[in-house]
């Protein structure tokens, strides 16, 4: 707990600057907070002293570093009272956010309870953000720093969990994880209402936002007339006796919804951009697969909006690509979905952990969150921390005609490609066309870092798919038992026109 002064309590803290908490090693970070204008605030940490005055608003805020990595420490803020800061550990921060994939706990994972007994790492620190919607940027979140320990880690996300887990055991060095999710949400819940407005491909999301809010106040009549029909008639059954009928429920406030544009960054991700971060790690698309077009466009905005705000440059962004779930079968939006995170890496220091080898088909929640934290991880320590490990799967690189048949190149094919759980020549997922477009199960096979696809029923082949449906059964993986990402070479259906959603999607 705090060791505060009680005699003029002027300085006062978010919950982020707490005790237990793990500030970011070898650069330089922040701590803020509000006190009397004008008053002079002093902070002490790691034997280096700063200073500053509050502005006139009452807010502070100072740098220092960089720090060296370790802990525990203690730091201390004196203004006109004194703030004590215990159990402080130096190492890796990252922000851990998306839908409910990234949302759902360890107690939910596969072989729960037997990760829940063993949770036991000290240097891994874990803060979970309390949802809140807000109309404008908050300064605050509500939340509190706790050790990974079997009491606390069984509510805290499970994919960011093992993530940092890993972390801790490959770096050797504290880490701390802020956990800012909520499910059923879109990729624009979590951006600036700023960045949704910058770009006329995001108009269609204003506008339901506009046409939803214009309808509350005609939906509140309506239920006022309802309430006063209801009125009449359970008068009319108290009188005869009878049971009295339910009243009408009241409509939700669009205004607090957690599909809102803005809603969500505003409430769960400004109020942490003060606080010096390594990276972010992001599990989210499924509340976006309605419009998988529009989110080629959607996620890389998102990603330059949280560099923008957080002001720390091109940070690694390391991302979850959704996994199999669902019907067998080729439905355009999830495999569109999963190109359009694949597009995404294209951009600086970008990352993605490909799940397509472990989702469940009758669960969009798949169990295994140990594989996502571990494939996420691997991305950390290449693009992060400049590790030579392979991180990524075999991702599609090219391609060339050969009489007919189709060669595929790859990246991260490293010296060999393999058919996991299968001979050598048994693949799965391939489909090649002709010019006619009609798509066919292929014969492929390895040849060294390539694939070659064959099909009897294209003579002149012209493109190849792979793993293009929602549930699709495909086990191309390179030698570090990493599986490839679903591709296609054409852009034959790009004319698809993506659903409008009308409201939010719950997953």
């Amino acid at each position: 707990m705090l060791s505060v002064s009680r005699l003029r309590a002027d300085v006062r803290l978010p919950s982020l600057l707490s005790d237990g908490m793990v500030l970011q090693q070898g650069t330089k970070v922040n701590i803020w907070g509000n006190a009397e204008p004008g008053e002079h605030v002093t902070v002490t940490f790691q034997g280096e002293t700063v200073s500053g005055a509050a502005g006139t608003d009452g807010r502070w805020k100072v740098g220092f570093g960089p720090l060296v990595p370790g802990g525990p420490f203690t730091l201390i803020i004196s203004g006109k009272n004194t703030i004590k800061l215990h159990d402080i550990l130096v190492g890796e921060v990252w922000v851990c956010s998306g839908q409910s994939n990234m949302q759902m706990p360890v107690s939910q994972a596969m072989n729960a309870q037997d990760e829940i007994a063993h949770a036991d790492y000290p240097m891994l620190r874990l803060f979970t953000v309390e949802m809140a919607v807000a109309g404008k940027p908050q300064q605050d979140v509500k939340g509190y720093w706790v050790s990974a320990r079997p009491d606390t880690v069984r509510e805290f996300s499970a994919a960011a969990y093992f993530f940092g887990r890993e972390l801790v055991k490959t770096l050797n060095v504290p880490v701390g994880l802020i956990h800012s999710s909520m499910g059923g949400t879109p990729a624009e819940s979590w951006m600036s209402h700023n960045a949704v407005e910058s770009d006329p491909a995001f108009k269609s999301i204003l506008d339901i936002e506009s046409k939803l809010l214009s309808l509350y106040p005609l939906t509140l009549q309506d239920v006022e007339q309802q309430f006063t029909e209801w009125r009449h008639s359970a008068d009319k059954a108290e009188a005869e006796g009878a049971p009295v009928p339910p009243p009408p429920s009241l409509p939700d406030d669009s205004r607090r919804s957690t599909w809102r544009p803005g809603g969500l960054f505003n409430g769960m991700i400004m109020p942490l951009t003060a606080f010096t971060i390594r990276g972010v790690i992001w599990y989210q698309g499924e509340g976006n697969s309605d419009r998988p077009v529009q989110y080629r466009k959607l996620f890389p905005a998102l990603i330059r909006d949280w560099r923008r705000v957080w002001g720390e440059g091109d940070f690694p962004f390391l991302y979850v690509q959704i996994a199999n779930w669902g019907a067998n079968r080729p439905e355009l939006n999830w495999p569109k979905l999963r190109e359009a995170q694949l597009m995404a890496l294209k951009f600086p220091n970008t990352g993605m952990a490909v799940t397509i080898d472990i989702g469940d088909g009758s669960d969009i929640h798949p169990k295994d969150k140990q594989d996502v934290g571990y494939r996420l991880a691997l991305a950390a320590q290449a693009i992060a921390y400049g590790r030579d490990v392979i991180y990524s799967g075999p991702l599609y690189d090219g391609m060339s005609v050969e009489g007919d048949k189709i060669r595929l190149r790859f990246k991260f094919a490293e010296d060999h490609l393999i058919s996991k759980g299968s001979p050598p020549s048994a693949l799965n997922g391939f489909e090649i066309a002709g010019a006619d477009q009609k798509f066919f199960a292929t014969d492929a096979g390895i040849e060294g870092t390539t694939v070659v696809v064959h099909s009897e029923h294209v003579e002149v082949p012209v493109a190849v798919r792979y793993g293009w449906a929602m549930n699709p059964l495909c086990n191309l993986y390179n030698r570090a038992g990493l599986p490839a990402s679903p591709f296609r070479t054409d852009d034959w259906d790009d004319t698809f026109v993506d659903k409008q959603a009308m409201g939010p999607v719950h997953y």
